[in-house]
């Protein structure tokens, strides 16, 4: 029984990854061909890694840098730049990948941005966020109190289609979606700090799907 157990978890963890590794590379190419956009990433990366460490000191800090530029700047890229006709590399249209699309599409990023932007608004019923917060004194206060709102936002995102997947895939989709998610910025540095080089050298497509 010890034997099949230890075969069992082998295999699942050779699932994960292998899992992990399709969503990477699916996102990659489908949604990654210029050069601007890839360039917007690394800078996202770097914002997104300087947050992860203000996370544990300051969250409010933490959770404005992360929102402020590393989401704005990421999704820039994705809604400004990136090509929206016939993807010839992968032989698919913008709508079938849209439609296949594991996490957030540009739709559902329509909608979570959207939430994004109006949470503050929250603010003006509630200055104390409903007793979470003391009293705000000054402007300082109140962007510490819009940090912590953009802070649930990110994680009821996160956590709200990660149990998405659950239902309509499965919960390994899901778990594998979340980790991809979380360790994105540290795989977008891999691979985009090579993309602003080749933007400033003239360079706007990725013709060949990799950095």
């Amino acid at each position: 029984m010890r034997a099949l157990k230890l075969q069992a978890d082998m295999e699942d963890r050779v699932g994960f990854k292998a899992q992990l590794a399709e969503q990477r590379w699916d996102d990659h190419r489908y949604y990654h061909h210029s050069l601007i956009n890839q360039s917007l990433h690394f800078v996202s990366a770097m914002t997104f890694l300087t947050a992860y460490v203000l996370l544990f000191t300051d969250p409010a800090l933490a959770s404005l840098l992360a929102w402020g530029v590393a989401m704005t700047s990421r999704q820039a890229g994705h809604f400004f730049f990136e090509p929206k006709g016939y993807d010839h590399f992968n032989q698919a249209t913008h709508e079938h990948k849209e439609d296949i699309k594991v996490g957030y599409n540009l739709f559902r990023k329509v909608v979570l941005m959207t939430l994004w932007a109006l949470s503050p608004t929250v603010l003006f019923f509630s200055p104390t966020l409903f007793g979470l917060c003391p009293e705000p004194q000054g402007y300082r206060d109140v962007l510490r109190e819009v940090g912590y709102l953009w802070l649930a936002v990110g994680v009821g995102g996160l956590l709200f289609r990660t149990v998405h997947l659950f239902f309509i895939r499965d919960v390994m989709s899901g778990i594998v979606w979340a980790t991809k998610i979380i360790t994105d910025p540290f795989n977008d540095f891999l691979l985009y700090w090579r993309a602003p080089l080749r933007l400033m050298k003239g360079e706007r497509i990725d013709n060949h799907g990799v950095a």
